[in-house]
C-alpha cells in the first residue's frame, strides 16, 4: 500500500482517499470498530512515510472520523453525506476538517435494486443543498459535494447528472466527480472494470469540461494528464 501511495503521489495525486469497507452495490454496512482497527495503522504509516500528503478517510461513521482525525487524517469523505450516522455532522463540525458530502439513494446493500426519481437533477441537487445548509447551521462550511454516480442511480440517471454537472456549481462549493471504472462505463462499452480505463478517461474529460473541480480516480497518471490538457484547452 505504501508503494501504491508513492506511485499515486508521484503521478500527481492531490490527496489519498482510503477506506476499510466496500460500498459496491449489495455491500452491507460496516462496523466502526473494525474500520478503526484496519485504518489506524495505515494512516499512521502513511503520515510517517509521506508527511506532506493529504489523507482522506472514506467512512460514514462519526467514530471513525474522530479516531482517524486524531491520527492525522485531513479530510472526511462520507458516501452517506451524514445519513447513516446522526453524529457525523456534529463530529465534522467539531473537527473542522474538509468534508465531502456524497448523494446516495438507499444504502449500498439496496441502492441499485430500483433507483427512482421524478427528476434526478432537481432531487439530487436539492438534497445536497439541504445537507450543506444543515452543516452551515453548525458553523461548518468547508465542504465538497459529490453527486454520487452509481450510488442509487440508473444508467440514465448517471448520464443525466453528468450532462448537467454545471448546475451543481449554483451551490457555491467544489464539485467532485467519481466516475472511475464504474458500471456507467462498463454497460455502455460492454466491458469489465479492468478494461474501462479509456472509458474512464472519456468521462473524466467530460466532467472536467462541465466544471468538476476534483476527480476521484484509480488511475492517477491518466487523470492528471486529462486535467492538464483540459486546463490548457480552456485557458487558451
Amino acid at each position: 500500500i505504501l508503494h501504491m501511495a508513492q506511485v499515486h503521489l508521484q503521478h500527481g495525486a492531490t490527496f489519498l482517499d482510503i477506506g476499510a469497507s466496500s460500498t459496491r452495490p449489495g455491500a452491507i454496512l460496516s462496523n466502526a470498530d473494525n474500520e478503526i482497527k484496519l485504518l489506524t495503522p495505515l494512516v499512521k504509516a502513511l503520515k510517517k512515510e509521506f508527511p506532506e500528503a493529504y489523507l482522506s478517510i472514506d467512512t460514514y461513521h462519526a467514530q471513525v472520523a474522530k479516531a482517524l482525525a486524531d491520527d492525522g487524517a485531513d479530510i472526511i469523505n462520507d458516501i452517506s453525506g451524514g445519513r447513516f450516522d446522526d453524529q457525523m455532522f456534529q463530529t465534522v463540525a467539531d473537527l473542522k476538517l474538509p468534508y465531502i458530502i456524497m448523494h446516495i439513494q438507499g444504502t449500498p446493500e439496496t441502492m441499485q435494486e430500483n433507483p427512482h426519481y421524478e427528476d434526478v437533477l432537481t432531487e439530487v441537487k436539492s438534497d445536497l443543498k439541504n445537507r450543506i445548509d444543515l452543516l452551515s447551521q453548525l458553523g461548518h462550511n468547508n465542504v465538497v459535494i459529490d453527486p454520487g454516480f452509481g450510488f442509487g442511480k440508473t444508467l440514465h440517471h448517471n448520464y443525466e447528472l453528468l450532462r448537467n454537472l454545471p448546475a451543481f456549481h449554483e451551490l457555491n462549493v467544489p464539485v467532485l466527480a467519481g466516475l472511475s471504472r464504474k458500471s456507467m462505463i462498463n454497460r455502455v462499452l460492454n466491458c469489465q472494470p479492468e478494461d474501462a480505463l479509456n472509458g474512464t478517461t472519456s468521462l473524466n474529460t467530460i466532467a472536467l469540461m462541465n466544471g468538476a473541480n476534483i476527480l476521484r480516480v484509480h488511475d492517477v497518471k491518466e487523470a492528471a494528464e486529462s486535467i492538464k490538457i483540459v486546463q490548457y484547452y480552456l485557458n487558451r
